[in-house]
């Protein structure tokens, strides 16, 4: 049986709730790796910590004592900062799970990775993106309440929520992957968009879209296709109704239909929406519909008066020689 990396937990009480806690160590040991420290920290004389104070047996967790010695002074953070470094000149562990929804850690995570280390971040919705994307992985907490929707909607209306990664960016970074591989002569397998979409959001987690598996959260992708090869589950475009030469000729017939004039960008961009809804110029390569138009022989893209227009070459030549 192979060995599993060992993880410092640690939790920052003051901003965390301990009915977290099952969640947490559920997700830890059974995604991560085996817990070695399990500390909490936080100023045990406040009637705060009584919550806490019920789940420490059960979890084998330390209380890690901090008086609040200067009103408005975040002790806590400062003893959990100093005890993490103190931790990882020990040599003992290979990752840090640091449970907490303050910004204040964002350093601590970047210097832990610096270190080599794994940075698993655990925190509420409400989590600044600059401590989200500072940890190797980081978990939104509702998600993993057992009543896992009514716990993420508890947190959405709150005014300094974090919003997750969007599908539409997730689209976008899975073609691009998927066209990389393309270029390269490489399929595209479910493993490697799992790790490299975890590598450019650190807090993407299917869970908070409703999905337990990552392969089920990418078959409600209508422009995606899986394909099961023994073991390996292959990711590709679907082939679309939509031939890349029926577009194209709708906008051969619409700039031409122009002549000189051309046709605004924009007014191009719209129609074609209008009329193919599933085309996208990334499925064939291209970040940008300019970059798309440009690479159609016959066709130019140039500024008029500071408005992007899209010309016939063949009708400015005409033009041109008036």
């Amino acid at each position: 049986m192979p060995s599993r990396n060992s993880f410092a937990l640690l939790i920052d009480s003051d901003n965390i709730s301990a009915k977290y806690i099952p969640g947490i160590m559920n997700e830890l040991v059974n995604r991560h790796g085996q817990v070695t420290y399990r500390r909490v920290y936080g100023d045990w004389t406040s009637p705060q910590m009584a919550k806490w104070k019920d789940v420490l047996a059960d979890y084998s967790l330390e209380p890690m004592q901090q008086f609040a010695n200067i009103k408005g002074k975040n002790a806590t953070d400062s003893f959990l900062i100093i005890d993490a470094m103190d931790i990882l000149y020990q040599g003992n562990v290979q990752g840090f799970c640091i449970v907490s929804s303050d910004s204040d850690f964002t350093r601590l995570a970047s210097r832990l990775r610096d270190a080599g280390m794994i940075v698993v971040g655990m925190g509420e919705q409400k989590t600044p993106r600059s401590f989200r994307n500072a940890c190797t992985v980081f978990t939104t907490l509702e998600v993993l309440l057992e009543d896992e929707q009514e716990g993420y909607s508890d947190t959405s209306e709150t005014s300094n929520e974090e919003s997750p990664v969007t599908r539409k960016e997730i689209t976008s970074a899975i073609i691009d992957i998927i066209n990389e591989n393309s270029d390269n002569g490489r399929t595209t397998d479910l493993s490697e968009i799992g790790s490299r979409l975890v590598d450019n959001y650190p807090d993407f987690d299917v869970r908070t879209y409703g999905y337990s598996q990552l392969s089920k959260f990418l078959e409600s992708f209508q422009n995606l296709e899986l394909e099961r090869r023994n073991n390996v589950v292959l990711v590709s475009l679907k082939e679309s109704y939509l031939s890349r030469e029926e577009v194209m000729k709708t906008i051969y017939d619409e700039v031409e239909s122009q002549k000189s004039k051309g046709v605004p960008l924009s007014y191009l961009g719209n129609m074609i929406s209008d009329r193919f809804p599933n085309f996208n110029v990334k499925d064939y390569g291209f970040s940008k519909l300019s970059k798309f138009l440009r690479d159609m022989k016959g066709i130019t893209v140039e500024s008029h008066k500071g408005e992007w227009r899209v010309y016939s070459t063949k009708s400015k030549k005409t033009s041109s020689k008036k």
